[in-house]
């Protein structure tokens, strides 16, 4: 990884406006947040990313807790993790959840994020960090990649997301995971390594990005290709 101190986002004046800080933060908050009246609150499981996102939409408040997870595969696998919480007060969730189709109050949702389009890789980066595993598969020496969350209309707005990305993405079908909510992978016939350097291109540069699930995607990747694929920030 870079050694040079990576950018950091200035605060965004419209978080509606389609922009890389914003397609990266509604990423986050759509993989792994929560919209109620008053209230924006996303998640982050390091403290770059929690940074990074506490520039971008200047948040009012932000919390440190380690918490307890069950694998979305397999309930008996508990991983403890720190987690950053995100709250951002005001009009902003009201208006998310009319733009982009975020679920409000726990009502379904139909995310439309059209007007991320043009930076798709950064939304889909934000969703991948927020709601995505990754993992180097022993038994077959390849990459596992796959988006675990509660709606699978989302899962479903995700993989059509991956089907107009740079490179070719075939996927799997949603199925429901053993810990509640749905989830589903790459397909073993994705070139993995095309996909890393795709999702954090620019990242140094931007700031946008979890140092954490980079680096576990980069040496995840390098461990099944046996060849170094570089930063993947460039």
């Amino acid at each position: 990884m870079s050694n040079e101190l990576s950018a950091t986002p200035d605060p965004v004046g419209d978080l509606l406006a389609a922009s890389r800080e914003t397609a990266y933060f509604w990423g986050r908050v759509a993989g792994d947040g929560d919209l109620t009246a008053a209230c924006v609150t996303v998640r982050a499981g390091d403290e770059t990313a929690a940074d990074t996102l506490a520039a971008i939409a200047g948040a009012d408040q932000m919390s440190h807790d380690v918490s307890r997870h069950s694998s979305a595969h397999d309930c008996s696998i508990v991983r403890f993790e720190d987690e950053y919480e995100l709250q951002v007060f005001g009009t902003l969730a009201k208006r998310a959840s009319a733009a982009l189709g975020l679920p409000l109050e726990g009502q379904p949702g139909g995310y439309r994020f059209d007007t991320f389009r043009e930076y798709r890789a950064p939304l889909v980066r934000g969703i991948l960090e927020a709601c995505g595993t990754v993992c180097f598969r022993e038994s077959s020496g390849s990459v596992g990649i796959s988006f675990v969350h509660e709606s699978e209309r989302f899962l479903e707005t995700v993989r059509s997301l991956l089907a107009d990305a740079g490179p070719s993405l075939p996927t799997n079908d949603p199925q429901e995971s053993s810990s509640g909510g749905y989830w589903f992978g790459l397909a073993d016939e994705a070139d993995t390594a095309a996909f890393a350097r795709w999702l954090y291109a620019g990242s140094e540069a931007s700031g946008l990005y979890s140092d954490q699930r980079r680096q576990k995607l980069r040496r995840s990747v390098e461990r099944a290709t046996d060849s170094d694929v570089g930063a993947l920030s460039e």
